[in-house]
């Protein structure tokens, strides 16, 4: 059977059809934003004057990443170490895919057992 999915931005500000998903971090947190052209458009006009003043921060420090957080706190690890926390779920009867990110309940199910 085949399956679908459409997905629809709705602009956060005004409700109306939205064109992009804007990201922008303040004080160590980030956001996402969906926006219209226009209001994207008044958004970097406002922040142009601090971005143009402002250094970019060292992409290892930045805070508040999607990436590698693991979306529970979860850090990035090294080979090493996923391939001895998937080792451990099969052994113990948790289902771990061989690539990719390993769920953070069979992490969190590791770390408890050790």
């Amino acid at each position: 059977m085949a399956k679908h999915t459409q997905v629809i931005l709705i602009d956060d500000l005004d409700g109306g059809e939205a064109n992009e998903t804007v990201t922008f971090a303040i004080d160590g947190t980030s956001y996402e934003i969906d926006l219209s052209d226009g209001n994207a458009k008044r958004l970097r006009e406002a922040l142009s004057p601090f971005v143009g003043s402002a250094r970019r921060a060292d992409s290892g420090q930045a805070r508040g990443r999607r990436r590698g957080a693991g979306g529970g706190g979860q850090r990035a690890m090294t080979r090493e170490k996923s391939a001895e926390i998937r080792a451990w779920a099969k052994a113990h009867g948790h289902p771990v895919s061989e690539r990719g990110r390993i769920a953070a309940s069979i992490v969190q199910a590791y770390e408890d057992a050790h």
